[in-house]
């Protein structure tokens, strides 16, 4: 089991965000978290990555009881955060990356090509366009080829040509994948399984055929 999650709840002071979350996730399964605004999908990926610790429950990623340096080596993350360096070139960031993962320049190559990013590479990133940042964190998110990849609303800012690039990449990666949108069509052409989070409450765990008619019928 990649992911495993039983009763999981987080507070902000008197605020419930999330209320006994329970699912799990299995080596190579994609499984969509989707829910409305404010319903706790950012919460359980930050959970799940170990940017914020559950208030109670139990976590396990990889078989550990807890998000350690281990884990974090086996996962990319793409979030609203974009964990890129400013300052830094476009190129720098991923150098820098790369240097964590053993990862050689040649890949660092591929996915500048990949991601149409080749030839402004050596830009400083703060004068990247939304999009291009966008393009450049799944980039980062990709580069140590981890064993699970999350990605909380990772086509926000990107044009038709980068979504289908994207959409081409995921189709041809073995590992597992959390994907949150707002995107119903999305989610059923990356994933296989849906888990809907409402007011911080699993209300829906299953395949992710007519969405539409379930999202509806069950969040509206």
């Amino acid at each position: 089991m990649i992911v495993r999650l039983e009763n999981v709840g987080k507070s902000f002071g008197r605020f419930k965000a999330l209320k006994d979350i329970t699912f799990s996730l299995k080596k190579n399964e994609r499984l969509a978290l989707l829910g409305p605004n404010g319903s706790g999908k950012t919460t359980t990926v930050k959970v799940i990555s170990g940017q914020i610790r559950p208030t109670k429950g139990y976590l396990e990623i990889f078989g550990r009881k807890k998000v350690d340096e281990s884990a974090r080596r086996k996962m990319g993350v793409v979030s609203h955060n974009t964990f890129l360096y400013e300052d830094l070139t476009a190129f720098e960031n991923l150098k820098f990356f790369a240097s964590l993962y053993d990862v050689d320049d040649e890949r660092i190559k591929e996915f500048f090509h990949e991601f149409g990013l080749w030839k402004r590479r050596h830009d400083l990133v703060r004068n990247y366009s939304r999009g291009m940042k966008q393009r450049l964190s799944i980039a980062r998110a990709l580069l140590n080829d981890p064993e699970l990849l999350i990605l909380d609303e990772p086509t926000t800012g990107l044009d038709v040509e980068s979504k289908n690039r994207l959409f081409e990449l995921l189709s041809n990666f073995n590992s597992a994948i959390i994907f949150t949108t707002h995107n119903l069509q999305e989610a059923e052409i990356i994933c296989e399984r849906t888990v809907l989070i409402k007011e911080g409450r699993v209300i829906y765990d299953g395949r992710s055929e007519n969405l539409e008619e379930i999202y509806r019928g069950i969040v509206e």
